[in-house]
């Protein structure tokens, strides 16, 4: 049984003094390992280490952070096969949709290997003849990151990819539930060439290490993905020391059917996204916006794909949805759905834990859909995050857009229209970070990803990504005259 400890200053400390936490295959309950939990002084540790890394990291050339990044992709893509059956182990998705995750990880990291060697400065015009104005960029600093455990390795590769290409060093709080194939990365940026102290990775829990690192004084920048009030925490720990802060924070998509939509090309992408690892994603599909005149026709659609889903263990050859990763996901869809009954709404599919056979060792709920949902019930208010989705109906545009707008998410969002002329208009009307008009997924590695509101702010992927972990500076001189 793999007992993992931390990440410090170039070398793994098994940390034998350490709290520790138990890790369970969700979809078997069978132990499989156990993490140390990070204190607050473990986190200043690796912050000295890091302060000692600086000057080194921004020393070196952006080519050569781009080549160990370059080496660091290769090992994660030759390793990607062991590492998505340890992190289906883990969190319970299915080892495709972990293999794709952990390939478009080593894309990020070689995108950003590239984006590195790409910051220009400038000359910029000057009020005087004898005046020249130079803009450079530079690294911030000593850099924090809190990873979540739903997408470990692609959001950790989000991070790491351009903090290591901006040169900043990097202490990661990584999830306590989902340590061991984070493990795996973090040897593939060290066997790449990351310098001692660049990289730390210490699993642990937000109140404690999360805490320390958002409150640490070295620290100069801090990027989150996180809920909502887990983000005010991070914000207000920050303030010490006016952080810089990128917080990508919960969402509550809507998935907006018009009537000119493809039902059943939209019902078979509302299924996907709101039931892809039973619904915990940042971006899922938690309330769908039907019109009124296709409200039956599509309901019926995604009813009876809801009700075809098999669940089963991820290790299993085949299986495309899995457990969910922790009973609190259960006791809050469990939760939301008897609030949306009690207010008038309908289960017309799934609405209970699936136990038959294998299932009942795990933690597996069947993927749920809920008619008539009132626009004051939880899943219409609140992030469900699990594997549950909620209907309501619109008669026109206007009413349309105030419901979806109508909450203080605003991360991602979905049309689904024939008419893209309308779809393009109605798009641009939709307060989120992202909208998908015909397209279920609003993540794109060359484009910026956030949200509006209290979805967060600051941008990961794209040029934006890379932006985020530099400072500009402005050298202002003045030069003889001829």
């Amino acid at each position: 049984m793999t007992d993992r400890g931390f990440f410090i200053d170039g070398r793994w400390d098994a940390a034998p003094g350490a709290e520790r936490f138990d890790l369970r295959n969700p979809a078997t309950g069978e132990l499989i390992g156990r993490t140390a939990l990070a204190s607050g002084a473990d986190i200043d540790r690796a912050v000295q280490a890091a302060v000692r890394a600086a000057p080194v990291l921004a020393g070196t050339s952006a080519r050569e952070r781009g080549g160990w990044l370059l080496r660091a992709a290769d090992l994660l893509e030759a390793r990607a096969d062991d590492m998505a059956r340890l992190l289906t182990r883990e969190q319970g998705k299915p080892v495709g949709d972990n293999l794709k995750e952990i390939l478009f990880g080593a894309e990020v990291l070689r995108y950003y290997a590239a984006e590195g060697q790409r910051v220009n400065g400038s000359l910029r015009p000057a009020s005087a003849p004898h005046v020249r104005n130079l803009v450079s960029y530079h690294p911030v600093g000593v850099a924090g990151a809190i990873v979540p455990w739903n997408y470990p390795i692609d959001l950790y590769c989000w991070k790491v990819g351009p903090a290591i290409a901006a040169g900043c060093p990097l202490v990661v709080k990584s999830p306590q539930e989902t340590p061991l194939a984070i493990a795996m990365l973090v040897d593939c940026l060290h066997e790449a060439g990351v310098p001692p102290g660049a990289i730390a990775d210490l699993p642990g829990l937000g109140p404690v290490a999360g805490a320390a690192l958002a409150a640490h004084p070295q620290v100069r920048l801090i990027s989150a993905t996180a809920s909502i009030p887990a983000g005010q925490a991070i914000m207000r720990a920050a303030a010490g020391n006016l952080k810089r802060l990128s917080l990508e924070l919960g969402g509550h998509a809507p998935f907006i059917v018009m009537p000119g939509a493809d039902i059943d090309e939209a019902a078979r992408a509302c299924h996907r996204r709101a039931f892809s690892n039973m619904g915990q994603i940042c971006i899922t599909v938690n309330r769908v916006l039907v019109a009124a005149s296709i409200k039956d026709e599509f309901s019926a659609a995604l009813a009876a794909l809801a009700q075809e889903t098999v669940l089963g263990n991820g290790l299993e050859d085949g299986v495309g949805y899995g457990p969910v990763q922790n009973p609190s996901v259960i006791a809050r869809t469990e939760r939301h759905i008897g609030d949306a009954v009690a207010k008038g709404g309908r289960v017309i599919a799934g609405g209970a834990r699936a136990t038959g056979g294998d299932l009942a060792r795990g933690q597996f709920f069947r993927p749920t859909v809920i008619a008539d949902a009132p626009l004051d019930s939880l899943p219409m208010n609140e992030e469900s995050f699990g594997p549950l989705v909620a209907m309501a109906t619109f008669h026109d545009e206007a009413g349309m857009l105030a419901m979806a707008n109508a909450l203080e998410y605003g991360l991602a969002a979905y049309l689904y229209d024939s008419d893209l002329e309308r779809a393009w208009a109605l798009g641009e009307r939709l307060e989120f970070g992202a909208v998908g008009i015909n397209v279920n997924d609003t993540s794109e590695l060359q484009a910026p990803f956030g949200g509006w509101k209290m979805s967060g702010f600051g941008r990961e992927l794209g040029p934006e990504g890379l932006m985020a972990w530099l400072e500009p500076k402005h050298l202002k001189m003045r030069v003889r005259p001829r």
